[in-house]
């Protein structure tokens, strides 16, 4: 019941931060469109949040919660405690000297991110000033990682998973708040996420303290559980932020586009986040601890049958959402977007971009359900060398596609990566004997590809042929069209689902039971 209770928590909070996430990129497309200003504000953006994946909210907590969970265990509360000041001490210190080295050379960094403003004077000088002020939330951001280890450690999950919230309703106050007293909007919202990461560390370190756990700051010194926090975090990093890198690479080559082609791929982005985090994140948390369970017990059978019931669940979630995506693509940027600066043609193009990133929205949760099937076998590299190579491919196919495609080519590029990878994930694992698609998944597969068929059908003729004219009307019309659309596509969904043998509520229980043979 504590693990339960412990997940209920933290998804109730992500989906708060998701939530209150949709507004604030709203109340953004609202205030800077999608233009030079916009361009150059998630450029700016994307740096400190590119070093947050790689190393404060990817490496680092991967590397230092076993740590630290392991000094609780073996020498207590206290020695762990004096391990965490002492990462604490080293991080703060290291994170400076990159803070000031950063600082210094912005100019540099911010033609390395977007080459394509090099042409424009005006636009490099306005990415470069937001970028110094973003840019300090890693500092943040990194320390908040470490506390928010340390209470997950002990069992406290609510105040870590809050942090997002914080960032998002700090991001929205200066956007509301700010914009009038600052040169542009961008600087508005610069200094909101600045801000963001000075809260969020006064929020973990308040809730440090209540715990008993002020933690202080000792003279740094890199101890031996320091060096190998160091090692560990290293390789994990490498993992950890492949698909941040990717999108870093898709901003660096659309500066080189039109005006507007980074905002496009942003917003986008932010729309096909949702699905891809809710159920990729769901699906590979929940299978990695009951992989790891079966296998080690000798239950090969069950462990089979659970990575085949992982992606028979997969499969039924992602390839309606990415085909309502897709189809309803206008419609949702619409509604979502369109408002202030964000006019009808943003959101045209914005639609074009959102469909092509959900083109592979269920290669992306496939390869979350795939990797549990080596990280249960304490197999890291091979996952990791997949990625490498698939971003590899990424970057080829953006310089092939971008050019007659825009940055519409640059969505592509990213989707047929994401297949690539996960295609060579399921090709490894079947090779290795470690994944045999059972009759169950193969009978439900093409019943759940016609269901989702029909489902699309459905959404595409009531778009074009019946709420057409709602959808071009106010703002009150455009979004009663699409709750109509979005709940007839549900409705369609789980009718033909049963209908065709797809899927049943009793199934529900059959995701998770194992065979008998196994119990």
């Amino acid at each position: 019941m504590l693990l339960l209770r412990s997940i209920v928590t933290i998804g109730g909070l992500t989906m708060v931060s998701r939530v209150l996430g949709f507004i604030r990129d709203m109340l953004i497309a609202a205030v800077i469109g999608a233009g030079p200003v916009a361009d150059a504000f998630f450029v700016a953006f994307r740096l400190p949040n590119l070093f947050r994946a790689l190393f404060a909210e990817g490496a680092f907590s991967a590397a230092f919660v076993p740590l630290f969970a392991r000094k609780v265990e073996a020498e207590g509360e206290g020695q762990a405690v004096a391990f965490a000041e002492q990462a604490l001490s080293v991080l703060l210190c290291a994170l400076l000297l990159f803070l000031i080295l950063f600082e210094i050379a912005m100019p540099l960094f911010i033609y390395v991110i977007a080459p394509g403003f090099a042409d424009q004077p005006e636009q490099v000088t306005l990415a470069v000033e937001l970028a110094r002020i973003t840019f300090p939330y890693l500092l943040f951001i990194s320390l908040v990682s470490l506390m928010g280890g340390v209470l997950n450690s002990l069992g406290r999950f609510a105040a870590a998973a809050a942090t997002p919230i914080l960032l998002n309703l700090a991001m929205i106050g200066a956007a509301l708040a700010l914009v009038p007293f600052t040169p542009t909007a961008g600087h508005a919202l610069a200094w909101g996420v600045a801000g963001a990461g000075a809260v969020q560390f006064l929020w973990l370190f308040y809730f440090c303290g209540r715990e008993g756990l002020w933690l202080r700051l000792p003279r740094p010194r890199l101890t031996p559980e320091v060096r190998l926090l160091v090692r560990r975090a290293l390789p994990v990093a490498l993992g950890a932020g492949i698909y941040q890198v990717n999108l870093t690479i898709n901003t660096a080559l659309a500066s080189w586009l039109p005006p507007g082609s980074v905002s496009y791929l942003f917003y986008a982005d932010r729309v096909n986040q949702l699905p891809l985090g809710v159920v990729g994140i769901a699906v590979s948390t929940a299978l990695l601890p009951l992989l790891a369970r079966q296998l080690r017990a000798g239950h090969a059978r069950a462990a089979m049958h659970s990575q085949n019931r992982a992606l028979e669940f997969t499969l039924l979630l992602t390839l309606p959402a990415a085909t309502g995506l897709i189809v309803l693509a206008q419609p949702v940027m619409s509604v979502l977007f369109e408002r202030g600066a964000f006019g009808p043609a943003e959101a045209e193009a914005t639609a074009m971009a959102l469909a092509a990133y959900a083109s592979g929205l269920p290669a992306y949760v496939l390869i979350k359900a795939l990797t549990p099937g080596y990280f249960a076998r304490e197999d890291t590299r091979t996952p990791v060398k997949v990625a490498g190579v698939c971003a590899v491919i990424n970057v080829g196919l953006n310089l092939i596609l971008m050019w007659p495609f825009s940055y519409v080519g640059i969505a592509v590029s990213t989707a047929i990566a994401f297949w690539v990878n996960a295609g060579a994930l399921a090709v490894i694992l079947w090779q290795r004997g470690h994944l045999a698609i059972d009759e169950r998944l193969r009978a439900r597969l093409p019943r759940v590809i016609a269901a989702t068929a029909i489902m699309g059908g459905v959404c595409a003729a009531l778009h074009l042929a019946v709420l057409g004219p709602w959808l071009d009307g106010d703002q009150l019309h455009r979004v009663a069209a699409l709750a109509i659309l979005i709940g007839a596509g549900l409705f369609t969904f789980a009718l033909f689902a049963q209908l065709l043998g797809a899927a049943g509520i009793r199934d529900l229980r059959g995701f998770v039971k194992r065979p008998d043979a196994a119990a």
